[in-house]
């Protein structure tokens, strides 16, 4: 759509496209020479392009009648001015209900003012007031926040107190778990000992299966590292349930600290804020909400009972470690000596079972040579059994090949007999190889059982003499000192 008054330079600056050829030919220019868009303000003798409106648009506004600021109008389309009132369309007032309303005006603004200075000096008065209560109860409030303050404060340097000791005492307790676990752990070492020298000792066969003086001597101490193990671990367990007791205890000390020093932070920004500080808004409502869980009283009992639950925490926890001391010491002396009848034990029976070891030996080396040289037949033999197979297939190849000869070149010949005769002996060769493997194989595995009888029985003095001399007094070597047992490094 197009606006009326604007040029159509699309429109005049190209080139209009021919008409299609099926519809007859028309004269564009005749039948749009006079047309204009309709618009009933304005004259149909007005040209088509818009050379009108731009002069329209050229000429200035004044305040001359309309028929001169618009000469190009006829008079039959100039807006008709109205000069006289129709009756009953505006209201009149007479002079008498002018000034009437005036006196009304100036009575009314007159009282108004009145009013207005009698509010004014009520609302000096009230603001004075307000300004007094105000600061009256803020430097109430201001006293007791400073007295609040005092308070925590108090009990803060009360809690620190019983909080640094608490500490030193839970430290000096969980060195004595330390110590304990230490202890229990070191102890793990010599019942494993002498539990696996048992165990170990149960493996031997035949006659190494003795009842002698080391295996009673290894029975009576596992009981008494049992023993030792189910009293310490008695007195661990006595300690971690007082740590806890302890941690539980500064846990509270540490939470109604912590506490404390926010209720100071915040009493003390409280205390600090004045009418000409940052940070004050509005919290519509907050004075009808109580969240309040204490009173003064219960306030200062709450850390009373905090303190007194630790100090009967830290007088428990110092009569434990006492007793913990002496324990340690009497397990410590009692495993120690039995330690030294066990070694003793294991001296004597170490010599009986290397001669026997050494013997063994011998005869299972010869055993192994033997071994070693029928082996190596045994591969020569499996060798000349695959050669002697890609002979065959060489043989039976050609003889294949030789059966497609057409017609009478199917001849027996002296080839085809040789090559019959050749297949033969090989596969007789090979018989003959593999009952040698077989039999080699049958020698090998006698060799290999009689092997076994001398390594078995060579295992059970190993295993007896390692038990004795390398796994029993080898781990015994390690076991822990006195120092150890007790803890102390």
């Amino acid at each position: 759509m197009e606006l009326y008054g604007y040029p159509l330079k699309a429109k005049f600056n190209q080139p209009r496209p021919p008409p299609p050829k099926v519809l007859p030919a028309t004269n564009v220019a005749a039948g749009y020479k006079n047309r204009v868009p309709y618009n009933p303000s304005e004259s149909f003798n007005m040209p088509w392009m818009p050379n009108s409106y731009y002069k329209a648009a050229a000429l200035n506004p004044t305040l001359s009648p309309l028929t001169e600021s618009f000469p190009g109008l006829p008079p039959t389309k100039m807006i008709p001015f109205i000069s006289e009132r129709p009756s009953g369309v505006f209201t009149r007032h007479t002079l008498d209900d002018w000034h009437r309303s005036n006196m009304t005006n100036y009575k009314e603004s007159e009282t108004t003012r009145h009013n207005a200075e009698r509010l004014r000096a009520d609302l000096t008065r009230t603001i004075k007031d307000v300004y007094q209560q105000a600061k009256r109860t803020q430097g109430e409030s201001t006293k007791n926040l400073g007295e609040r303050i005092n308070d925590i404060e108090y009990w803060k340097s009360e809690l620190c107190i019983e909080l640094d000791a608490m500490i030193r005492e839970t430290n000096s307790l969980m060195d004595m778990q330390k110590r304990l676990e230490r202890a229990l752990a070191d102890t793990e070492g010599p019942f494993q000992v002498a539990h696996k020298c048992l165990l170990n000792r149960e493996k031997r066969m035949g006659i190494d299966l003795v009842n002698d003086d080391v295996e009673k001597q290894l029975v009576t101490e596992i009981k008494i590292i049992r023993s030792c193990r189910e009293r310490l671990q008695q007195c661990l367990d006595t300690v971690n349930a007082q740590i806890m007791c302890n941690k539980e205890a500064r846990q509270e000390l540490e939470k109604d600290l912590a506490d404390k020093q926010l209720g100071h932070h915040i009493d003390n920004k409280c205390y600090q804020l004045k009418n000409t500080s940052r940070g004050i808004h509005f919290f519509k409502g907050v004075e009808r909400i109580d969240a309040t869980v204490s009173v003064p009283e219960t306030w200062a009992r709450f850390t009373d009972n905090n303190i007194f639950r630790s100090q009967s925490a830290r007088a428990a926890s110092a009569k434990l470690r006492a007793s913990t001391e002496s324990l340690l010491m009497g397990t410590a002396d009692e495993m120690w000596r039995q330690f030294s009848k066990v070694n003793d034990a294991f001296t004597s029976r170490i010599t009986e079972i290397a001669n026997a070891k050494s013997k063994i030996q011998t005869h299972l080396a010869k055993t192994r040579q033997e071994i070693f040289q029928l082996e190596t037949k045994i591969q020569v033999i499996q060798k000349t059994i695959r050669d002697k197979e890609v002979q065959l297939k060489v043989a039976q190849t050609r003889l294949d090949e030789r059966s497609r000869r057409p017609n009478v070149e199917l001849c027996r010949d002296a080839a085809q007999l040789r090559l019959v005769q050749e297949v033969n002996e090989i596969n007789e060769t090979l018989r003959n190889l593999h009952q040698c493997l077989r039999a080699s194989e049958d020698m090998l595995q006698m060799l290999v059982r009689s092997k076994g009888v001398l390594e078995h029985d060579l295992v059970v003095k190993n295993n007896s003499l390692f038990i004795d001399q390398e796994r029993c007094m080898g781990m015994r070597k390690s076991y822990p000192s006195t120092v150890q047992i007790l803890g102390y490094v």
